[in-house]
């Protein structure tokens, strides 16, 4: 945080950040102010004259992972000032989540190699102090038309864009995608900031696609399978594992895990990536599993995809019996799109 303690501000840290439920389409019905969702990591930013903290949904100090960072915020924002926003890193192709995540790691001489390979960017979307000002209680509108004019410009600062519009909403949701954003938040402009309440909507994208089943990891009783892995082809002809799907009942596990048995056996993901590990995601997953011939082809539902792999566990919807598993391939998927961060945030002040 600096040598200066966050001792001026109209309140000191940790704060607990403002969230938002599920919904399944963009709401319509009443008043609301929509902002594409961004897919980076949560952040309070505190500035006091020369200290600058940036914490984490859960309270974690990231200027310290995203040095880069400190100067463009004294530049951008008010020397007294709390503002929340998102830390993403934009590449030509859209948001890396995976660069983000290769940030939080120990060694400071790799934090600073990858501030400079890969620079973060901060996307604000609300002003919670100013001054001795503490703005959590007045309106949205308020906040926002605030937010604009506190911010001035920076390259690595930047205001998350706003429509009242919900077709507007609407065409960020599908035009943006590519880019990897993560859908749309809808917020309620009179409303106050409330820490740790799901008083926002989100509307994240699900998309599904059909996946080759390349193995299976047994559940924890042995009597049924845990995950089914699965696949993509490339262009090679390569399988790559992209992910693994979970949802089934214990009737289904064991029924499963039968009409697996006469397919045990083959390379599967021989030729391209393997899930030869824990999930990244869930470092504690057991890493044993057993190939299974190329055969079965199964669609499922899944919200991002990142590096070529499912950010979280797909659903299976079905059963593909018409599929040839050759069909499966990457280009089932939308291809990422040519991706500028300035053509989406709104003029700064």
């Amino acid at each position: 945080m600096g040598d200066t303690p966050l001792v001026s501000l109209a309140f000191a840290p940790p704060l607990e950040p403002m969230l938002a439920r599920a919904a399944p389409d963009i709401p319509r019905e009443g008043t609301w102010l929509y902002e594409p969702k961004w897919d980076g990591f949560r952040a309070i930013v505190f500035r006091d004259g020369p200290s600058v903290h940036i914490a984490s949904r859960n309270a974690l100090a990231l200027e310290r992972y995203f040095p880069e960072l400190i100067e463009p915020l004294k530049a951008a924002l008010p020397d007294r000032s709390i503002v929340d926003g998102e830390v993403v890193i934009a590449t030509d192709h859209g948001l890396d989540f995976d660069a983000l995540q290769q940030r939080i790691h120990p060694a400071a001489s790799r934090v600073r190699m990858l501030s400079e390979k890969t620079p973060a960017s901060v996307v604000l979307f609300d002003l919670l102090g100013l001054d001795d000002d503490d703005l959590r209680e007045r309106p949205l509108t308020d906040r926002r038309s605030g937010l604009m004019r506190a911010v001035a410009s920076s390259p690595a600062v930047g205001v998350t864009p706003q429509t009242t519009d919900p077709d507007e909403a609407a065409t960020w949701f599908t035009r943006y995608e590519g880019a990897g954003l993560d859908g749309v938040v809808a917020k309620e402009p009179s409303g106050t900031y409330r820490p740790g309440e799901r008083r926002w909507v989100k509307v994240k994208h699900l998309r599904t696609v059909d996946c080759v089943v390349g193995g299976y990891r047994l559940a924890k009783d042995g009597k049924g399978i845990g995950s089914l892995l699965l696949g993509l082809y490339d262009t090679d002809g390569a399988l790559h594992h992209v992910g693994h799907t979970s949802s089934f009942d214990a009737a289904e596990r064991r029924a499963i895990l039968a009409k697996l048995q006469p397919l045990v056996g083959g390379d599967s993901f021989g030729q391209g990536r393997t899930p030869g590990g824990p999930s990244r995601w869930q470092r504690s997953a057991d890493s044993a599993w057993t190939p299974v011939r190329a055969e079965l082809v199964c669609e499922v539902s899944f919200d991002h995809l990142q590096s070529g792999r499912f950010r979280h566990a797909s659903r299976f919807l079905r059963w593909r019996p018409d599929r040839d598993p050759r069909s499966c391939d990457f280009d089932q998927l939308s291809p990422p799109e040519e991706f500028s961060l300035d053509d989406i945030l709104v003029t700064r002040g």
